[in-house]
């Protein structure tokens, strides 16, 4: 059965047929720019993936950036001892006798949209400014959930000061991430003066597993624009999964850097099935020798004791509970080396701990009046902040035992605008309220009981709860009886207890790293040293493109049939080239094979479509959609015919495409010419 990439063109040569054979597509067919027809060169059985070991490139130390939604951070190894990370040195600003290794998402820009700071040294400076002052100062927070939200995420897409002014996202995000090489940079000259800046640096970028290519991408082009890499060393910028990180950094934990939630003793027993007491997990005394020695082999190789305590085949969850998002991924270690291979596509959603900085913003909408708090927050935009940390330090005390009430400093110019907005003082509104577990107390706060505080969580932390019940619920996750809590959020002794009361009696048993807010960021460090530690993926998404196919009546609807100079065929087929949950080795390849369809040609451009099943059969079926676009560039000298070389419109033109990788990568080569053809997939300007 013949396939022709569906491009709409006219001069569109089919190229397993010896003539040449116009097929343009039928009105209402997606098209793209008249430089981009193109023809098949192999019939429509896909090319068996093909696995190939993907090349590293030399460098000397790795730079990893964990940049989350409420704080971010980095941190450093070389090659040369590249289990010795090195954190970040302590940030100017913050809580005076507090070591902070990490800072504060925030960043502060100019009234005329120059960088002045970032972290605390920007949240700090901005709570000085005159009230009138900061109105003009363009300042931002927790701005990464914008990219998770947007539905239509491109290069131009704004985000909004706590002010209301806007500005480009990308302009942002690379704003921030400069600040970080230059940051990270300063370090490293200061530790190893000897070290040439220039191409030794591999930068790793954290972002949420459950985020889709357009993100991703976008990260990469804020990177380029903050000069962390060039496009033409892409190579040297890493994205990483945050759970992924986090997975690869527990590898390396002893028992006592762990806690384990259910009050056993981590040392006391093994992690995940009590062997001792399931013998199926050990039939014979070959087999226990065995997992003996590979213990010792583990050990000696630098995994941690809690993976030499399990064998191969084990499989854990870790649920990366971050300020934005939760993410989970499921795992399975592989002996004798230790690399991981996943078992379900990444799930999660944004039940983050913004989502309790948003239900106290509504409670305050209670008490207040919604549109007062609106107002405040565009008049007022600094007090606001100073409000938001007030609430964030007595966030991070709450505890599901804690006893006595929480007071919540309100700042002297919320007192004082809302008695000139309303006419009368908050306490005053604190008692026309209807919200009877708050009330004012004599020191000028709000005084919060902790059952109030501890429902401000319930939202979030239910629905967290709910997306790991409905992860083990999945047969690719049965027989899981490890789960790993990570991230910032993690720290949360109110999460914490409920993960463990609603997951402990499911025999499931619940551990926390004991520097459980760095473990994503000293994880994206080994991952930059090591990136083949996670050996198979699953595809998130089915991906493929749209072609012609011979019409086979009975098979393909009638709408779909067009016949051309005396040929049937049928429109709109979608080619996958992955299936949604589908695993993916690295370095495993899928080919096609395309040629220009006019000499001289200078562009291919390949539509590609995606949707979350793996049994669509057209592009037009209901979610699939339009998702980005191959483009292969062909150099001049490549678009011309000499006399030996292949007749006009055959030139074959192989691409490779990867999907087991944290990115969707492409390479290509023109076959006559065993040249790299400029291979790219742009999923922000659809």
């Amino acid at each position: 059965m013949l396939t022709v990439p569906e491009m709409g063109l006219q001069g569109l040569y089919i190229g397993s047929s010896p003539e040449r054979s116009p097929v343009p597509s039928p009105p209402g067919s997606p098209r793209t720019q008249e430089s981009c027809g193109i023809a098949p060169l192999t019939p429509s059985q896909s090319p068996k993936p093909e696995a190939r070991a993907p090349q590293q490139a030399s460098f000397s130390v790795v730079v990893a950036i964990d940049f989350g939604t409420t704080s971010s951070g980095y941190a450093f190894s070389f090659a040369s001892d590249p289990e010795a990370i090195h954190m970040m040195r302590k940030w100017e600003g913050g809580d005076p006798g507090v070591a902070h290794q990490k800072t504060p998402t925030c960043l502060l820009l100019t009234p005329e949209g120059a960088f002045h700071s970032f972290g605390y040294t920007a949240r700090d400076y901005y709570h000085d400014l005159d009230p009138e002052e900061a109105r003009d100062w363009l300042y931002f927070e927790k701005f990464k959930m914008k990219i998770h939200s947007a539905t239509d995420l491109t290069l131009k897409t704004q985000l909004e000061a706590v002010n209301g002014k806007t500005m480009p996202a990308l302009e942002v995000f690379a704003h921030a991430l400069r600040f970080f090489r230059e940051h990270a940079l300063q370090e490293l000259r200061e530790q190893s003066p000897s070290l040439p800046e220039k191409d030794t640096v591999r930068w790793v970028l954290t972002v949420p597993a459950i985020w889709k290519q357009p993100a991703k991408q976008f990260m990469r082009e804020a990177a380029y624009l903050a000069g962390l890499v060039s496009r033409e060393n892409a190579e040297q910028l890493l994205i990483a999964l945050e759970p992924e990180a986090a997975s690869v950094y527990c590898r390396k934990l002893r028992l006592h850097q762990l806690l384990d939630l259910s009050g056993r003793a981590p040392g006391g027993g093994r992690l995940g099935e009590r062997r001792s007491i399931d013998s199926s997990f050990r039939q014979a005394r070959e087999q226990l020798r065995r997992y003996r020695h590979s213990r010792t082999f583990l050990v000696e190789s630098g995994v941690g004791e809690l993976w030499a305590e399990m064998q191969a085949g084990d499989r854990y969850v870790v649920a990366d509970c971050g300020g934005g998002t939760v993410d989970l991924t499921v795992h399975q270690l592989e002996q004798p080396h230790g690399t991981l291979k996943e078992l379900y596509k990444a799930s999660g959603g944004p039940y983050g701990a913004v989502g309790v900085d948003l239900a106290f913003e509504q409670l305050l909408c209670r008490i207040f009046g919604e549109d007062f708090i609106t107002t405040f927050k565009r008049q007022r935009p600094a007090a606001w902040v100073d409000l938001t940390i007030a609430f964030e330090a007595r966030k991070r005390t709450a505890g599901p035992h804690r006893a006595g009430a929480l007071n919540i400093s309100l700042p002297f110019s919320f007192i004082d605008f809302y008695r000139k907005q309303r006419g009368h003082n908050v306490e005053t509104a604190l008692r026309r309220s209807s919200v009877n577990f708050v009330k004012w107390s004599s020191q000028g706060m709000l005084r919060m009981s902790c059952e109030a505080m501890n429902e401000l969580f319930q939202p979030t932390v239910s629905g967290i709860i709910q997306h790991i019940e409905a992860l083990l619920e999945r047969p690719e996750v049965q027989g899981v009886k490890l789960l790993f809590l990570v991230g910032g959020f993690a720290e949360s002794a109110v999460l914490q207890h409920a993960v463990q009361a609603a997951l402990g009696t499911r025999g499931l048993r619940v551990v926390v790293p004991h520097d459980v807010g760095l473990t994503i960021l000293k994880g994206a460090v080994l991952f930059g040293q090591a990136p083949g530690v996670v050996r198979v993926r699953r595809s998130p998404l089915t991906y493929g493109v749209g072609v012609l196919n011979r019409f086979v009546p009975g098979r393909h609807p009638p709408e779909k049939l067009l016949v051309r100079d005396g040929r049937r065929w049928c429109t709109d087929v979608f080619e996958r080239f992955v299936a949604a949950e589908q695993s993916v080795a690295l370095g495993e390849e899928v080919r096609r094979s395309y040629c220009p369809a006019r000499p001289g040609q200078r562009r291919v451009l390949i539509n590609l479509y995606c949707c979350a099943t793996e049994d669509a059969r057209f592009i037009t079926d209901p979610g699939v959609r339009k998702c980005g676009a191959l483009s292969l560039e062909l150099e001049p000298a490549d678009c011309g015919q000499d006399a030996a070389g292949p007749p006009p419109g055959r030139r074959e033109i192989r691409a490779a495409m990867q999907f087991g990788d944290t990115e969707i990568k492409v390479t290509a080569v023109d076959v006559s010419t065993n040249r790299s053809v400029r291979a790219s997939i742009d999923f922000l300007s659809n």
